[in-house]
């Protein structure tokens, strides 16, 4: 009988999922299967062909590993690593390479042999990129491919740089990125525009070839585009799709990533219901928008059309439902953000003076405060209240390099212009000049022009 129950919340579901409470615990799993593969290919005296990723999905695996290498003798020494995919062009010591990763997160931390480590290669002419793609397929077809691929999944949907448009048979080869990808790892480069535009990856057709296929995913981010990969159509508008017509895949997700699968976003689609009080107005609201009617019209039909009737029998007539539902939400919104301590607040509209305070607004980044809550922000500041803004940020990595230039020079003509003598601020200008000219990607800029640009932001 539970396995029936099991099958029926995961109908929707086109392959198969396991979900843990948080990443730390999936992230052990995943290494303790990846270490069960290794120990049992050397007890029959085989190499073990791991596929490698890259980004913070795999981290805490990596970590896992190590720890299980330094206290529990996991071995390396027969281990073939092949990393999906590299940044090209891209020097193998730069700060953004996949071999810097790689090194820093798990090869110089357990036994690997250097010699079977292969990373696509971002330092090739381009006319010597095709050639090298076919030898990284011949050199995994003549081990017998891959024993296990580990796979992180990326908001276009791409696995590996396998971006939208991808074909289900594709091999190793050169591609363009997606400006969504290119956004996402601009932080790395310290801006999109110093993102490369193209990078080597292994393509569908050579992940789909491995034995056993993993794909991990954290946090609510990630929800959307893992609905589309586990519950959608097959589509090369969504790569990871094509995993669903693999027998050896299972994706590993955290409750987050899993957020927006039918079975725990909308249960009462799958499966029977405890009705507690937020279950229930998340779902009368959800039925509001799907049937495009507002609550106070929704009819018993529209209940047992979509899953809730249920709901209906335990706890209707569904009028009354509504209304319950309509005045939870109404007593949501309020025109007194600041609040009305002992106050009357169960007729609408509400009309009573507020109680004047003293509030602080937390703003991650300046801008955020009246971005994310303006109106509100107006509000409790025409009601009268104390209001103060904490910025948990200078803000000053938004500034432009120029701008820092262009605001120092408005600086030296202003002291000059007053008779003061600016040789010392020309001096500073020539140094921030000649930093700026020669700046690498993501290199922190000096504390002079941290300043400057700090002061910009206020």
């Amino acid at each position: 009988m539970a396995r029936l129950n099991l099958l029926e919340e995961t109908r929707y579901e086109k392959l198969p999922v396991s979900v843990y409470a948080d990443q730390k615990t999936a992230s052990l799993a995943v290494a303790a299967r990846i270490a069960k593969l290794i120990r049992d290919k050397q007890a029959a005296g085989q190499q073990t062909v791991l596929g490698l990723a890259t980004g913070v999905t795999p981290i805490g695996v990596y970590a896992e590993l190590i720890r299980l290498h330094h206290e529990e003798g996991l071995s390396f020494r027969d281990v073939i690593t092949f990393n999906l995919d590299e940044y090209y062009p891209m020097k193998p010591d730069a700060v953004q390479s996949y071999v810097t990763f790689m090194n820093e997160n798990l090869f110089d931390y357990v036994d690997i042999d250097k010699n079977n480590v292969h990373i696509p290669d971002g330092t090739l002419d381009q006319d010597e990129v095709a050639a090298f793609c076919l030898d990284y397929e011949r050199h995994l077809s003549e081990l017998g491919g891959l024993d296990l691929q580990l796979l992180g999944i990326g908001r276009t949907g791409h696995i590996g740089f396998n971006e939208p448009g991808s074909a289900p048979n594709s091999g190793t080869r050169l591609v363009t990125l997606d400006d969504l990808t290119r956004r996402d790892a601009s932080r790395d480069f310290g801006g999109k525009q110093n993102v490369p535009t193209k990078a080597i990856t292994m393509g569908v057709g050579t992940i789909f070839k491995a034995r056993e296929i993993i794909l991990m995913a954290w946090s609510a981010k990630k929800a959307p585009i893992v609905r589309k990969a586990v519950e959608g159509e097959i589509s090369g508008e969504v790569p990871a799709t094509f995993l669903q017509l693999s027998d050896h895949v299972e994706f590993v997700l955290d409750e987050g990533a899993a957020s927006a699968l039918t079975r725990f976003d909308t249960p009462w689609l799958v499966k029977d219901c405890v009705w507690e009080n937020e279950l229930k107005k998340k779902a009368v609201i959800w039925l509001s928008g799907t049937v495009g009617k507002p609550i106070l019209k929704l009819t018993e039909e529209d209940y047992n059309n979509h899953g809730m009737a249920q709901l209906a029998v335990e706890q209707g007539p569904v009028y009354n439902i509504n209304i319950d539902i309509f005045n939870q939400v109404q007593h949501t919104i309020t025109g007194w953000p600041g609040g009305k301590p002992g106050a009357d607040d169960s007729q609408r509209p509400e009309r009573a003076e507020p109680a004047r305070k003293r509030s602080i607004v937390f703003s991650p980044h300046p801008d955020d405060d009246v971005i994310s809550m303006g109106g509100t922000f107006i509000r409790l500041v025409d009601q009268g209240h104390d209001v103060h803004v904490a910025y948990q940020t200078s803000g000053n990595t938004a500034v432009w390099d120029d701008d820092v230039l262009r605001y120092v020079e408005f600086a030296i003509d202003f002291k000059e212009s007053v008779g003061e003598d600016a040789a010392e601020l020309k001096k500073l200008y020539g140094e921030m000049r000649h930093f700026i000219e020669n700046k690498l990607p993501n290199q922190i800029d000096t504390q002079e022009i941290r300043n400057v640009k700090g002061f910009i932001r206020k």
